[in-house]
């Protein structure tokens, strides 16, 4: 498979990955080189490994494929809490040359069954907890051949510790004989991959329709470092980071992985629910200094009482994406904790993000400017570019981390990947700055009396009001059948609910809104449906207008 060849930032030279590479032998052996071999890597809350005994970790973990009759290029199933067994893993199939799925840990039966059949994986490494979902499935996908299992409780599976134990002690008896015997010790297999080869997939959120499954190369990871990662986090080995978002997230996967790896900082995992509570604990616990959120989180986080004060944390970069930043959940953060939100536009298809603000030069109410090494142009309803500042068009996005298709899925493939093109399906308008403004995905937006309504900014206003948590808006059929804006809040406390909150809130809305925006029918909601990444499906919204 080949790649566009990159777009680099300026000072990145062209040959920053050589034809010959693996990403995983790469990263371990930087880390080594540099004398980390003793510093931790991963903490999950029951085990830390640094970074020498990952990289153990790692080539056992190709033994065991290996002991299984794993080919290279055959696709392993990763559902998995984040724990250090996750990074092993994946870091271990991509060494040996197998392509890892990571999917998420949230999702149905018939996701899996899809997932299973749609990638034709050999083999599924599973967290005890998650292995009742695949119970039917086991049997009747028909590639699947091996299930191991992360975790204490096996289910009749082989344990994963197991078998890292088993390949660890082989491993030091073939040692023993090397050594006994006078010869050299063999080097740790690494897969003869080329920068361009099928790396690792991702599905998609499946936010609007079936997942479809993102294909990435070698290059992809490390390029996302090289452009986004050092420039604009400028982690060092002296960071602890944590992610809200987990590592089958292509946001999270860099977050917790990629960029923490790449400076050999130390990353802390969480495998349960990122709760307020438990990720305060976290930045007080291992004294966080690098924070990644998603704007929902940010604003859960603010209004709980479990939020540290400024003084028992030591955070020096925080970074929001996969939704656009409320400009007052950004303003309150600042002011709380002393440092500003980085928000940025990514997505699986482009591994990471591409637009971003940055530090020094935060615009709140903005996404940003392009990411150095992307381009990025705006084309109207009938594909032609908007030359135009402040004039609305869909986003579209070239750089060296695009996907290189969606796995099985011409049609698609050919409607999102547009020769060095990829559309990314959001509006957004550039500022006289040059500051990107996010107005809604391409199915979000309302044409309310013949102009543009952005779904998006409606909402921050809703959530800029003290009483209000979270708003999605849609819209809505009146009595003539034209759309009109329709609002769902979720309340701080909900039960102010009633009229008389409805009508100010609207009100709200007129003072700040042109007249055509305000939203004409306002519903309170104990919450809003979500995909798993914490994006609101605003189509079940949607979907609940075309029922009544």
């Amino acid at each position: 498979m080949n790649v566009v060849q990159p777009n680099l930032a300026p000072g990145v030279p062209a040959d920053v990955i050589p034809r010959d590479y693996n990403f995983a032998a790469d990263i371990l052996k930087r880390n080594l080189d540099a004398g980390r071999a003793k510093k931790p890597a991963f903490i999950d809350p029951h085990k830390s490994v640094t970074y020498g005994n990952l990289a153990k970790r790692v080539d056992c973990f190709g033994r065991v494929l290996r002991a299984r009759g794993i080919r290279r290029e055959d696709r392993i199933l990763l559902c998995l809490v984040d724990t250090v067994d996750w990074p092993t893993a994946f870091l271990g199939a991509i060494k040996f040359g197998a392509v890892p799925v990571p999917v998420n840990t949230l999702m149905t039966e018939d996701d899996y069954r899809f997932m299973l059949t749609d990638s034709r994986a050999r083999m599924l490494i599973v967290s005890e907890a998650l292995l009742p979902k695949f119970k039917n499935l086991i049997g009747i996908c028909p590639d699947l051949e091996h299930i191991i299992v992360s975790g204490d409780n096996g289910g009749g599976y082989r344990r994963l510790k197991d078998l890292i134990k088993v390949a660890a002690q082989a491993a030091w008896r073939e040692a023993k004989w090397t050594r006994t015997h006078g010869h050299p010790l063999p080097e740790p297999y690494v897969a003869a991959t080329k920068r361009d080869d099928m790396c690792f997939w991702l599905y998609t959120s499946g936010s609007t329709g079936k997942p479809k499954a993102a294909v990435h190369t070698h290059a992809d990871l490390k390029f996302t470092d090289e452009l986004y990662g050092r420039p604009f986090l400028g982690i060092t080995e002296n960071d602890v980071c944590y992610s809200v978002e987990k590592l089958f997230f292509a946001y999270g996967l860099g977050n917790a992985l990629t960029f923490p790896m790449s400076a050999g900082a130390t990353t802390v995992l969480l495998p349960q629910r990122p709760t307020p509570e438990l990720v305060a604990d976290v930045l007080k616990q291992y004294q966080v200094t690098v924070f990644y959120g998603v704007p929902t989180f940010y604003a859960g986080f603010l209004a709980s009482s479990a939020a540290p004060e400024r003084g028992e944390i030591r955070l020096r970069r925080c970074v929001s994406a996969g939704e656009a930043l409320p400009s007052d959940v950004g303003r309150r953060w600042s002011e709380r904790y002393g440092v500003d939100i980085l928000d940025g536009l990514g997505s699986t298809e482009m591994l990471h993000i591409f637009i971003s603000n940055r530090a020094g030069e935060v615009k709140y109410g903005t996404t940003g400017k392009p990411v150095p090494g992307y381009d990025v142009r705006l084309v109207d309803d009938d594909g032609k570019i908007v030359e135009t500042r402040g004039e609305m068009g869909e986003l579209q996005v070239r750089g060296p981390t695009s996907a290189v298709m969606y796995w099985n899925n011409r049609e698609q493939s050919r409607a999102t990947f547009l020769g060095e093109w990829t559309r990314s399906g959001d509006k957004y308008v550039e500022d006289e700055h040059g500051y990107f403004i996010y107005c809604g995905r391409r199915d979000d937006m309302l044409k309310v009396s013949g102009m543009y309504v952005s779904p998006f900014e409606v909402e921050g206003v809703l959530q800029s009001h003290p009483d209000v948590l979270e708003a999605a808006v849609v819209g809505w059929p009146d009595v003539d059948t034209l759309i009109k804006p329709k609002a769902f809040v979720v309340l701080k406390s909900p039960e102010k609910a009633g009229e008389s909150l409805k009508r100010t809130l609207q009100d709200y809305c007129r003072e700040k809104l042109a007249p055509f925006k305000y939203p004409r029918w306002l519903e309170f909601r104990p919450e809003l449906p979500k995909t798993a990444t914490g994006k609101i499906q605003r189509f079940k919204l949607r979907a609940e207008a075309e029922t009544q």
